[in-house]
């Protein structure tokens, strides 16, 4: 068991600078680490592991937030993390939060290699090309991750997977399915159909409707979904990689889906459609 920190009294402590150091880009990096924050994000991250390594570093916790979620701690500290028991200015100082949670962990990077992601032969993949906002990719993980997507992939020109605004949005769902990171659009698109995937393009210029789609059953063969970026979609050099450009029908008055939301009925769709082709349980079965 890992053993407990004297409480860290000051933010100038070498340890807390060093975790401070981790809201930035260019230090995450460098050392391969990033922080994860609240309870529901540092308890996917104990128990996790990458192979053989555990994943969660370190832990800050209060007094009060190690008394709360004294399972959490626990699981951290078998895991192997060492606990450092912080002040609350200590915690606001390491945290990206407005209102910090009490609970700051520091973790190894844990993205897949892509040669990883197709050698498993994917049913369902949300590709993120061009994705520059994190709120937005980390709901889009979340969002493939509860309907059954097995990865995702950010391309070259997407925003950092480790951002910690993105860590937040996922929930926890970055500890649940292999995510690469860092893949030209071309070789995503191209290892992706290779894998014997097919290729949608999620557009509201589409050609084609998901409604229609779905209505020819087109949708129950192994998919990835392809999201462009929040303000101006897919370039069209990018559409034109993949088999189809498909809009969700958009019913009502409003003027467009945001991209989260587009992707949760672009992904469940499709997870329906496999699971009806594959004669298995509904997306919300039990």
């Amino acid at each position: 068991m890992a053993p407990v920190s004297p409480e860290l009294i000051s933010p100038r402590s070498s340890r807390v600078a060093a975790a401070r150091r981790l809201g930035k880009r260019n230090f995450r990096g460098k050392e391969r680490l990033f922080l994860a924050e609240g309870p529901q994000a540092v308890r996917e991250a104990a128990g996790h592991r990458g192979g053989s390594t555990a994943t969660l570093v370190e832990l800050f916790t209060t007094v009060e937030a190690a008394e709360r979620y004294a399972d959490i701690v626990g699981t951290a500290r078998d895991a192997g993390a060492r606990v450092h028991l912080a002040s609350e200015a200590v915690i606001a100082d390491i945290s990206t939060t407005v209102t910090p949670q009490g609970l700051v962990g520091i973790c190894r990077f844990l993205d897949t290699p892509f040669e990883e992601i197709l050698a498993a032969r994917p049913r369902l993949v949300a590709v993120l090309a061009h994705v520059r906002d994190p709120g937005n990719a980390g709901t889009v993980l979340r969002c493939a991750d509860a309907a059954g997507a097995e990865a995702v992939v950010l391309t070259d020109a997407s925003v950092d997977l480790y951002n910690p605004k993105a860590v937040r949005a996922s929930v926890g769902s970055l500890f649940h399915l292999p995510v690469a990171v860092g893949v030209p659009v071309e070789q995503a698109v191209t290892g992706l159909r290779d894998a014997g995937v097919r290729l949608l393009a999620a557009d509201g210029a589409g050609d084609r409707d998901l409604d229609d789609e779905l209505d020819k059953g087109t949708m129950g063969g192994p998919t990835a979904w392809v999201f462009g970026n929040e303000a101006w979609g897919l370039p069209e050099e990018t559409r034109a990689l993949t088999d189809a450009v498909v809009r969700v029908p958009i019913h009502g008055r409003a003027e467009s889906l945001n991209l989260a939301t587009a992707a949760a009925v672009c992904l469940y769709a499709s997870a329906r459609a496999q699971r009806a082709a594959g004669g298995c349980r509904s997306v919300t079965g039990s």
